[in-house]
C-alpha cells in the first residue's frame, strides 16, 4: 500500500500528525479509522425549532459575543452566541480554547451538537463546526456525512473532521485494489454479511442508510467474533490442559462450621454457588471462577466455606483484599469462626509488625498456619506457602491482573482461584471482560433484610434532612455522611469533608462525630473507623474511602452529599453500607436543584431500584462499557472501533455462540477457511498476554 504522505492532502507533516496523534501509520490503519458518527445533512434546523428533547442537530448561522469566563479556575470556559434569522443559542467550550479563538464572527458556519437545558436556557457544549466559504452551497453538506474524531493538535494544524473525510476519500481513490477479506466465505454466506471491500467503502462514503447499516453490522460482528474466539479458545484450553489440585473430601472443618457455627440458613443462591465451586475443585481441573454478588448477599460466607474445603484436603488458603480496612474486617469476621473449628488464621498487611511477620512466615512454611488474610502484602516474594491450594480475591477489579498472577507462583501447580466482586457486572460486559472465566451469581439477599429506601433531597432542604437524621439517632442508630472525592483536585475534597465534619458537629452537638478520608494516617483512620464500628461514635463523615470495607449493621442512614458527582455504580456501593441489619434503612441523595438530564436519570434510577444488576445495566447504557482492554482486567489488546458492548448485546451473544461452534469443531483453527481466522487472530492478539487464565 502507498506511503501515507503521498496520499493527496496528506504530505509529510500531516503523516507525522496521523502517526503521533492517532497511531495511524499504514493505509490499512487509515482506511479502518471509521467515523464515530454520521450527520444527516438533509435537514438544517432553524433555531426557533429547537427544544431540549432533540438529538444531535445541524444549525447554520454566525457566531457573536465571545466571552471568556472563570480564567484560572476549574470552570474556565468560553461562551458565544450562535444566531440565524430565527433566533440565538449559546455555545460553550471547556477545552480547546485556543482553537475557539480562531472562530470568525465574519463567516457563516454549519454547527452540529446536542441542545441541552442549562440555567434556564438551551445551549450546545463543544459543537462540531465547519465554516462555509463565500458562495459555497449548503447542498454540499447534504446526505450522510462522516464525522471523524480528531485531536486538538490536529485541529490546530487544520486537520478537522472535514479534512479527515477528504484525506480518506483520496485514500479510497488511490487504493483501487479490493481489500483482503478477514472472514471465511462460509460465514459471509451463511450470515448474509457484506464483504469487507464494499463494507470499508460504505463506512466512509455511505450510499444509502440501509447499506451503511449492513456495513456497520459486518464490522461489529467481526470485532466481537474475534474477541469471543480468543476468549472461548482460552477457556477451552484451560479446561483441557490446566490441572488443578483435587479436593475430593468435604471433611471435619467444613462440616463442623456448617453444622455448629452457622447462625442462619444459607440462601438458595449461596447453596447453588457452593455446589458449583464444589464441582470445580473436585473435577481435577483448576478452578477459575468469578463470583458476583450484590452488597450484603453473603459472598464472604461462601469464601469462608470455600477455604475450609481447601483445609479439609490438606491445603492452605488465602484471601486478598484491596485495602487494609477491608482485609482487617475480613480477618475480624472470620478469625473467631475459624478458631472455633480449629483452623489457624493470620492477618498480613503493610503495617504488620516485623515480629508478627516472622511468626506468619514460619507458620506458612511449616504448614501450621492454614488461612492467611491480607492485602497486596500477600504477593510479596518473601511470603512462601507450604501448600497453597485456594486463592480468593475480594473486590478483584481493584487489583491489576499482574498482581493477581503473582499468587500463581506460590505453589508448584496453580492453586484454585475464586475472584469476587460486589459490583454487579452487566451480562454483555461479563461475556467480554470475563468471557474465559466461569461465572457464579448470588442473586438473593439473606432473609430478614429490608430494601434500603432511597430518597432524593436538594441541598436547600437541609432542615428536614437534619430532622430525619436526628430521629434515627434518637432511636440508637448510626449515620454516614459521605462527600465526593473530586479526582481533579483532591485538596478540594479534603476541604469539603473537613467543612462537613465541622458543620455536622455543630448540627448534632449531643453526638460523637468522627471523620475518615484518604489523607489521614492509617493509624488515625483505623482508630476513627473502630470508634464507629463499636458504636462509640454515632456519625461518620467521610469520603468514598468507606465505599467498601465497613460493616456496621446498626448504621441505618447513608447521606451522600453532591450525589450528582457520583456514577450509578458508586452510589449503589455506598448505599450498600446501610441496610445490613434488620431495621429499615435510608439512603439520602443530596444534590443541587439544577440537574442535567442525564444526572436526573441517574438519581431516578437509584430511587427506583435496589437491584445492583439492573443498576449496572443502566450505568453501562448511560456511560458506555469503559476501558475493557489492557492488562488491568483481561489482558486483551483489541480496539473496538464499531461495536459497542452497551448497545450491541445481541450481536455479542450471536458472535459468542458462533465462536463456540467454531472452536468446538476446530480448536486449532486449521480446517478449511478457518486459516483466515487463525491468521487474523495472530495479528489482533500478537501483543496480548493470556492473563485470563490467571483471572
Amino acid at each position: 500500500m502507498a506511503d501515507l504522505q503521498y496520499i493527496p492532502g496528506v504530505g509529510p507533516r500531516r503523516a507525522t500528525l496521523l502517526r503521533q496523534e492517532l497511531h495511524i501509520s499504514t493505509m490499512e490503519e487509515l482506511l479502518t479509522y471509521f467515523p464515530y458518527r454520521y450527520v444527516d445533512r438533509s435537514h438544517i434546523f432553524r433555531i426557533d425549532e429547537i427544544d431540549g428533547a432533540m438529538p444531535y442537530i445541524l444549525l447554520q448561522g454566525r457566531f457573536s459575543n465571545f466571552q471568556e469566563v472563570g480564567k484560572g479556575t476549574r470552570g474556565h470556559r468560553i461562551t458565544a452566541w450562535f444566531s440565524d434569522e430565527t433566533g440565538t443559542i449559546e455555545c460553550v467550550w471547556f477545552k480547546g480554547l485556543k482553537y475557539v479563538a480562531n472562530i470568525s464572527t465574519e463567516k457563516q458556519y454549519i454547527i452540529f451538537g446536542k441542545p441541552q437545558p442549562f440555567n434556564g436556557r438551551l445551549n450546545i457544549t463543544h459543537p462540531d463546526l465547519e465554516s462555509i466559504k463565500s458562495g459555497e452551497e449548503t447542498e454540499d453538506y447534504e446526505g450522510l456525512m462522516p464525522m471523524y474524531n480528531t485531536t486538538e493538535a490536529m485541529k490546530r494544524a487544520g486537520m478537522t473532521t472535514k479534512a479527515m473525510a477528504k484525506i480518506i476519500a483520496s485514500a479510497l481513490e488511490t487504493h483501487k485494489a479490493p481489500f483482503a477479506e478477514t472472514l471465511p466465505a462460509y460465514l459471509l454466506e451463511s450470515l448474509h454479511l457484506m464483504d469487507r471491500n464494499h463494507a470499508i467503502r460504505e463506512m466512509h462514503r455511505p450510499t444509502e442508510p440501509e447499506r451503511l447499516r449492513r456495513a456497520q453490522y459486518r464490522f461489529k460482528f467481526e470485532e466481537l467474533l474475534y474477541l469471543q474466539l480468543y476468549l472461548v479458545r482460552n477457556f477451552k484450553f484451560r479446561q483441557q490442559s490446566l490441572q488443578g489440585f483435587p479436593f475430593p473430601t468435604i471433611g471435619r472443618f467444613f462440616n463442623d462450621y456448617y453444622h455448629l457455627c452457622l447462625k442462619f440458613e444459607l440462601t438458595g443462591a449461596q447453596k447453588r454457588v457452593l455446589r458449583e465451586i464444589r464441582a470445580d475443585v473436585g473435577s481435577g481441573r483448576q478452578m477459575n471462577r468469578l463470583l458476583q454478588g450484590d452488597v450484603g448477599s453473603g459472598k464472604t460466607l461462601v469464601a469462608l466455606l470455600t477455604m475450609l474445603m481447601a483445609v479439609d484436603n490438606g491445603f492452605q488458603a488465602c484471601l486478598m483484599a484491596p485495602t487494609e480496612i477491608l482485609a482487617t474486617q475480613h480477618y475480624d469476621n472470620l478469625h473467631d469462626d475459624l478458631k472455633r473449628v480449629g483452623v489457624s488464621c493470620a492477618l498480613l498487611t503493610g503495617s504488620t509488625r516485623k515480629k508478627d511477620r516472622e511468626l506468619i512466615a514460619e507458620g506458612l512454611e511449616d504448614g501450621t498456619l492454614k488461612v492467611l488474610i491480607g492485602t497486596h502484602a500477600l504477593i510479596e516474594p518473601t511470603v512462601k506457602f507450604w501448600n497453597l491450594g485456594m486463592v480468593i480475591i475480594d473486590e478483584q477489579h481493584r487489583f491489576g491482573v499482574k498482581q493477581r498472577s503473582m499468587l500463581w507462583a506460590k505453589n508448584s501447580r496453580p492453586p484454585h482461584v475464586l475472584v469476587m466482586t460486589a459490583t454487579p457486572i452487566p451480562r454483555t460486559l461479563a461475556m467480554t471482560v470475563y468471557g474465559d472465566l466461569d461465572v457464579s451469581v448470588i442473586d438473593e439477599l439473606p432473609p430478614g433484610r429490608k430494601p434500603v429506601e432511597t430518597i432524593h433531597r436538594y441541598d436547600n432542604q437541609r432542615e428536614g434532612l437534619v430532622r430525619g437524621m436526628l430521629s434515627q439517632l434518637r432511636e440508637g442508630r448510626q449515620v454516614y455522611i459521605v462527600y465526593p472525592l473530586i479526582e481533579e483536585n483532591e485538596k478540594m475534597a479534603y476541604r469539603n469533608v473537613e467543612q462537613g465534619f465541622l458543620d455536622t458537629q455543630r448540627a448534632f452537638p449531643d453526638y460523637h462525630v468522627v471523620m475518615v478520608h484518604g489523607k489521614m494516617k492509617a493509624k488515625d483512620k483505623e482508630q476513627a473507623m473502630q470508634r464507629f464500628v463499636k458504636g462509640e461514635a454515632r456519625i461518620m463523615v467521610a469520603t468514598t474511602v468507606i465505599e467498601v470495607g465497613v460493616n456496621v449493621p446498626n448504621a441505618s442512614v447513608m447521606v451522600i452529599e453532591s450525589a450528582e458527582r457520583f456514577g450509578l455504580s458508586q452510589l449503589h456501593q455506598l448505599r450498600g453500607r446501610v441496610g445490613r441489619g434488620a431495621d429499615q434503612s435510608y439512603c439520602i441523595l443530596v444534590t443541587k436543584p439544577n440537574l442535567a438530564e442525564e444526572t436526573r436519570k441517574r438519581i431516578e434510577i437509584m430511587c427506583h431500584t435496589t437491584d445492583g444488576f439492573e443498576i449496572a445495566e443502566a450505568d453501562m447504557q448511560m456511560r458506555g462499557p469503559g476501558d475493557i482492554d489492557g492488562t488491568q482486567q483481561s489482558g486483551l489488546v483489541l480496539d473496538l472501533k464499531v461495536a459497542n458492548i452497551a448497545r450491541d448485546g445481541q450481536i455479542l451473544q450471536n458472535s459468542r455462540d458462533i465462536a463456540k461452534q467454531i472452536i468446538d469443531k476446530d480448536p486449532m483453527l486449521e480446517a478449511g477457511d478457518n486459516g483466515i481466522l487463525r491468521r487474523r487472530m495472530d495479528i489482533l492478539f500478537s501483543h496480548s498476554v493470556d492473563w485470563g487464565r490467571i483471572s
